[in-house]
């Protein structure tokens, strides 16, 4: 994460700097548009997920905004761990997945006009919204009676003598136990940064930097032996693209 927002400084020192922004009455008007982007975040792994947007103009300095960011949200204590008798990896500790489903209305603020072709277009993001969320189990192979010729998967059950360390082969299959999810309701805000470094009038591309914190009503358990949150605060990173007119 640090070296994300390193890169980001940089170009936002570069933006900030361009002509563009002194160029105000050579920039070009637009009503509406829609990006999509990848998200890394500090509460997810190497891809954090994806973000969906549609915004429309309100007035010359301010759009609103309908939102949704699908997200993988993991434990801060999750650290991948090899089975020492398959070399496979798992999550040693962890129970459940929280695959978030956050809707977001908002209000993006226009600090600076981009000019045609060159600079970049500055808005201060602000939006909030219901997070919908599926707490799916995670599976994890073990072996029956010590045997790497017999297994089964399960739910990870740290009172389970079967579920010991040494007796973990790995993983589950690819969304085995998504039926057996349960909803998660809760809330969602952010605040943010959003650079638009595009050089065509209908296409957007950028990136967006900023904090955002998903609140449930109750405790989720992802880790039943560590200490498990209601509150999940995050800071992120999103590349986006999309199209506007």
């Amino acid at each position: 994460m640090r070296l994300l927002f390193k890169i980001a400084f940089v170009l936002i020192v570069a933006a900030t700097s361009s002509p563009a922004l002194s160029q105000q009455q050579d920039s070009y008007d637009y009503t509406s548009e829609f990006t999509w982007g990848i998200n890394k975040n500090s509460s997810g792994g190497l891809i954090g997920g994806f973000t969906f947007k549609k915004a429309k103009k309100l007035s010359d300095r301010m759009l609103e905004s309908y939102g949704l960011e699908i997200m993988n949200v993991k434990h801060n204590q999750e650290v991948r761990r090899s089975s020492r008798s398959t070399g496979s990896f798992f999550i040693y500790g962890k129970s459940n997945y929280l695959y978030a489903f956050r809707f977001q209305y908002g209000r993006d603020f226009i600090l600076f006009k981009k000019a045609p072709q060159q600079g970049a277009e500055i808005k201060a993001v602000l939006a909030a919204g219901p997070s919908l969320s599926l707490l799916a189990p995670y599976y994890i192979e073990v072996a029956v009676d010590q045997s790497l010729f017999v297994t089964r998967t399960a739910q990870y059950d740290p009172t389970n003598p079967a579920h010991s360390f040494n007796n973990i082969l790995g993983t589950g299959r690819v969304f085995e136990g998504l039926g057996e999810s349960s909803m998660q309701v809760g809330i969602n805000a952010k605040a943010a940064l959003n650079f638009e470094l595009g050089i065509t009038k209908s296409q957007v591309a950028g990136f967006e930097i900023g904090f955002l914190v998903d609140t449930y009503f109750h405790d989720i358990i992802l880790m039943p032996t560590a200490e498990n949150y209601s509150v999940f605060p995050t800071v992120f990173f999103t590349l986006f693209y999309g199209n506007r007119k």
